[in-house]
Parts: C-alpha cells; sequence; structure tokens
C-alpha cells in the first residue's frame, strides 16, 4: 500500500495507478485516505465526505486534466495528475443497425442512463470502500478501462470497465462490502447489479445470468450475489465489472491488484 502525506491532516493510503513508473495520482485512479475525524476535505471545490474515523474517497476521470486541487481546512495542495494512453480501434463496414440504435431502442437506453445515473448518485455513510477490492470473478482479461472504438468513423464511448471472460454461470462475488442500489435488465448492459459502498463508491455487475440479491441488501465482502452470462448487447459470456466515485468512471483493474 503506497502512503503519501498531504500537509499534515490528510493520508492518502492509497492510489491505484497503472504501471509502477507512473505517478502517485493519475488518470482513472482510486484514492482512498484517512485524516483526523472532523477535517473538512474538498477536492477541486467539491467538499468530501469524512466518516467518524475520517475516512475519505475521491478518484479522477479517464480524462481529468494535468492537476486538481485538494483543500484541507480551507489550507490548498495542487496534486499533479499523470496522464494515460488509451487505446483506440477503428472498425469499419459494420451493418448501419449495429452502429446506431433505433428510435425506440435510443428511448429505453435514455431512461436506463437515467436510473443509473441515480444509483450511482448514492453518498452514503457506508465505509466498504476501505476494504481490500477482491476479485470479482475468475477468468481471463477479455477488455480493459479507457480504451475506445470507432465504428464506421463514429467515435463510440470509452470503454469504462473491466473484463473477465467466464463461462455462463460463473459465481460472481461483491468485490467489497455494501448495499445493492440497483437490481435490473438493461439494453446494453443485459442483467445488473450496483453496490453502493460508501462515500459516493460503487460498483457495477454486468452481463450477469442470474441475480441473487435485491435492492436495498445488504451485502459482504466475497458474498455471492449471482452469475455471470451473456445477456444485453455482447458477443459472448463475459462480466463488465466498472467502478466509479459518483458520476466519474475509475480503471477498477489496479484496485483489484490485476
Amino acid at each position: 500500500m503506497n502512503r503519501r502525506t498531504l500537509f499534515s491532516a490528510p493520508l492518502l493510503l492509497w492510489a491505484t495507478h497503472a504501471g509502477a513508473t507512473q505517478s502517485f495520482l493519475s488518470q482513472g485512479g482510486l484514492v482512498v485516505g484517512r485524516t483526523a475525524p472532523g477535517t473538512r476535505l474538498a477536492l477541486d471545490g467539491r467538499a468530501l465526505r469524512v466518516s467518524p474515523g475520517g475516512d475519505y474517497a475521491f478518484g479522477f476521470s479517464r480524462d481529468h486534466g494535468e492537476s486538481a486541487t485538494l483543500t484541507t481546512n480551507g489550507r490548498e495542495e495542487r496534486l499533479s495528475i499523470a496522464r494515460r494512453q488509451w487505446s483506440v480501434q477503428a472498425i469499419s463496414g459494420l451493418p448501419p443497425a449495429q452502429v446506431t440504435p433505433d428510435a425506440a431502442a435510443l428511448a429505453r437506453i435514455n431512461a436506463e442512463r437515467d436510473q443509473l445515473g441515480r444509483a450511482r448518485a448514492a453518498d452514503s455513510v457506508l465505509t466498504g470502500f476501505t476494504e481490500s477490492f477482491m476479485r470479482p470473478a475468475e477468468g481471463r482479461i477479455s477488455g480493459v478501462f479507457g480504451s475506445q472504438r470507432v465504428l464506421n468513423g463514429q467515435p463510440r464511448q470509452p470503454h469504462f470497465g473491466f473484463d473477465i471472460a467466464a463461462p455462463t454461470g460463473s459465481p460472481l462475488l461483491a468485490v467489497a462490502s455494501g448495499r445493492v442500489v440497483l437490481s435490473e435488465s438493461f439494453f446494453f448492459f443485459g442483467n445488473l447489479l450496483v453496490i453502493d459502498h460508501g462515500h459516493g463508491i460503487n460498483t457495477l455487475y454486468a452481463h450477469l445470468s442470474r441475480r441473487d440479491v435485491t435492492e436495498g441488501e445488504v451485502v459482504t465482502r466475497g458474498q455471492r450475489i449471482g452469475a455471470t452470462g451473456a445477456t444485453g448487447r455482447v458477443t459472448g459470456p463475459h462480466l463488465h465489472f466498472s467502478l466509479s466515485w459518483f458520476q466519474v468512471w475509475l480503471d477498477p483493474q489496479p484496485v483489484l491488484g490485476l
């Protein structure tokens, strides 16, 4: 676990980054820290929740700029954010229906996006985010965070998750303790679950063949919550796993130690 002191108050317990050559803080990185209880913290002017024990968390988007400002009890410090290179793949000659969904599908997709956004907005007092995250499923890594495809010349949204190829029915485990805030079936994601781990940190599990937990249910680290599958828009059975801080998608691979 990396350690670094910011001023005399906050202590960054760990900051995830891709590769030992990168700086301590980077695009897509999650930071979990501890400070004196009662400390007032803010990142780029946004107040951070601090638990009674002094725990807090924040993260940086895939395209975050080169710096951020952490404010501690009114005192500011500039954080340098390392840039990362993302894979871009161009694919041409696809049937138009595979690139742009029809009007009915788009309406459903937009409604589901709003529903997912509300679930990811949870700002609870839970502190499951302080636990060491475990791997949600066994299998081959088949997709990484931040990559992007250009289909028939149209840039698609970057891949905001981490994919594990696994046969349908493989056990799916909660990576940390928390509360289920969404259990649904979506157009793209198929059967999915979202778990709130506290302070805006949440995880998403998609394309499931089965969901074994319901909204509002409290889960523990390592608990079986469902099974992997191939529901939604997929080319084969796998788990799509995402990590975020509120609406900011983060790179889950280094958090899982993979």
